[in-house]
């Protein structure tokens, strides 16, 4: 084996440290590469990661509104079930009033000519009865006519004063009333009391209570008292007024059947 010189030694030392110096530089840049290489790839997974996150929040967003959307559905379709329940209840009830009208017509044929015979015989009634405020008594009656001729008055409305006429007239049977009045004595015509107990009894006395006369409906005519009657007649009137308290008084009646 050759001997190697000191110069030749050192040149190979120095050429081996400069390839260990090469070494370790080269591994310093790809290190530096790697760190970048990795920073970049935690850069990349950071952006996405924060699309994923992105995402997720968007998904969930669309989902609530999803669900919003499926629960407000299913309140309309409710509200809309409810709707048409009250819809088809109505077109129920329009169909019943229909039928309703359609017999009030039917109705109105019949009760028409019906309150036109009523109000013939509460004229006829009024005309054969005592003579108790007879001329109220037929002014009623006319305007109950005059009432049938007015279109503005309802079919309902007529039939209530035509009823409420009848109920009048039954009243006069119960009252004890005064009155003043014209009294036809056949040829001549006076101002009198009126009293009358019901139909019992119809009693007229002139103003000055000197005479006094009795409805006798037999024979449609007045019949004159005697004078035992004035004062009872007078007590009868002032206590129909109440301006006296009720008592027991003396008062002629015919009695049933009488003539």
């Amino acid at each position: 084996m050759s001997k190697v010189s000191k110069k030749s030694l050192i040149a190979t030392a120095m050429v081996g440290a400069l390839a260990l110096a090469g070494s370790n530089i080269a591994a310093a840049d790809a290190l530096t590469d790697l760190h970048k290489a990795e920073a970049q790839n935690f850069k990349q997974s950071a952006k996405s990661q924060a699309k994923i996150n992105s995402i997720y929040e968007q998904t969930q967003d669309l989902l609530a509104e999803y669900r919003n959307t499926v629960d407000e559905a299913d309140v309309l379709r409710g509200y809309n079930d409810h709707v048409q329940r009250m819809v088809d209840g109505q077109k129920a009830n329009i169909v019943s009033l229909q039928k309703q009208i359609n017999g009030i017509d039917k109705i109105k044929q019949g009760v028409i000519p019906l309150m036109y015979k009523m109000i013939d015989s509460l004229d006829k009634f009024i005309e054969l009865d005592v003579p108790m405020n007879i001329e109220r008594r037929k002014e009623r009656v006319e305007n109950l006519r005059a009432i049938m001729d007015d279109s503005n008055v309802s079919v309902s409305e007529q039939f209530r004063l035509v009823l409420e006429a009848y109920e009048i007239e039954a009243g006069y049977g119960t009252i004890f009333d005064a009155y003043q009045g014209e009294i036809d004595l056949g040829g001549r015509t006076l101002t009198a009391d009126f009293v009358h107990m019901g139909r019992i009894a119809l009693i007229a006395q002139s103003l000055d209570a000197k005479h006094s006369w009795l409805w006798n409906n037999e024979t449609r005519a007045w019949e004159e008292l005697g004078d035992e009657y004035l004062k009872p007649i007078t007590d009868a009137i002032r206590m129909a007024r109440k301006q006296l308290p009720m008592d027991l008084t003396k008062l002629p009646v015919f009695a049933a059947g009488a003539k």
